[in-house]
């Protein structure tokens, strides 16, 4: 198992800004308490992967520098060198962890998840789709026959979707808040949608309800997880009710799901935007524990499980 992380590539934004940055550092710092031998600086991704999701002209002017205002609005972050080199590591965090999942079951990429990016465009944070980029490649190298896309960010996963359309091979299950961004929706393969407020009881219900015959329909090899902190109840733009047990059920439920079908699994951090920024990275970091006692090795498994049970002492 190997574990991915971008947060060497620091994102410079104006102060004041929403997007939370700094939980990219705080998560690899928590996952390294325990996880250090198992980690690595995610790769970057070349303009030729991008090109198997993205228009070269997109990709072009991302690295170049030369992305107009409205599509740097668009994106909802300002244009930099930094943005660029930090973009090109997340999905190829994203790439390595699909190669290291299909050799040794499970790769985690400590960032990624932008499933709102399209074609000619970024989106809400979204520079690159890293999840619709590294099934494209997956697919060409002949490493994987058959993907499935488990979307559990609080916000549906469009530009996934609008990416991966026509293609029978990738099924795209996003389960997300009904009256939250985006606004104009691309149809997945399944989409539920839930109302505000939504609850553990109801989420988890619906979640059990939907895995199966997801998985039984898609008939794959490979699974990306996009597991988002957003649903929580805490989180400012999410709008659902989530509490940090029900959101670790959640995990639990996916991961398990996985390990019946023996299937390879690539798991992405997605949304966060709870106020403090700790409660996030609670979250997540939560994530990447469970991912490890479910695929890491004996030792890995162990170091994770201790993790636990020093917090709990504490």
């Amino acid at each position: 198992m190997r574990i991915y992380r971008s947060d060497q590539f620091p994102l410079p934004l104006p102060a004041g800004h929403r997007f939370p940055a700094e939980k990219y550092r705080l998560l690899a710092e928590r996952v390294a308490s325990y996880a250090a031998l198992w980690m690595e600086t995610a790769p970057a991704a070349t303009a030729n992967e991008l090109a198997l999701a993205h228009a070269p002209d997109y990709v072009a002017a991302v690295l170049n520098g030369t992305l107009d205002g409205r599509r740097q609005r668009e994106i909802g972050l300002p244009w930099s060198p930094e943005l660029a080199q930090r973009s090109l590591r997340s999905v190829g965090a994203t790439i390595a962890a699909s190669r290291a999942a299909l050799l040794e079951g499970c790769g985690v990429n400590l960032a990624g998840g932008t499933h709102h990016a399209i074609r000619d465009r970024g989106s809400g944070f979204c520079v690159f789709n890293d999840i619709a980029v590294a099934s494209a490649l997956m697919l060409s190298e002949a490493r994987a026959r058959r993907i499935l896309v488990v979307d559990l960010d609080v916000h549906q996963g469009n530009g996934t979707a609008a990416l991966t359309r026509g293609d029978s091979r990738i099924y795209t299950f996003s389960m997300h808040g009904e009256r939250n961004f985006p606004f104009r929706r691309e149809a997945g393969t399944l989409d539920i949608d839930l109302p505000d407020g939504t609850g553990d009881d109801l989420y988890l219900q619906t979640l059990s309800d939907a895995l199966p015959r997801v998985f039984e329909a898609a008939k794959l090899d490979l699974v990306f997880y996009l597991a988002g902190a957003d649903p929580y109840q805490g989180d400012r733009l999410g709008r659902l009710g989530l509490s940090r047990q029900g959101l670790a059920e959640r995990d639990a439920m996916v991961l398990q799901a996985c390990l019946r079908q023996d299937t390879a699994l690539v798991v992405a951090m997605a949304g966060g935007y709870a106020v403090p920024i700790e409660d996030t990275v609670t979250i997540q970091a939560e994530t990447v524990r469970l991912a490890c006692i479910a695929y890491g090795d004996e030792e890995l498994r162990r170091a994770a499980s201790q993790t636990l049970q020093s917090q709990r002492k504490e």
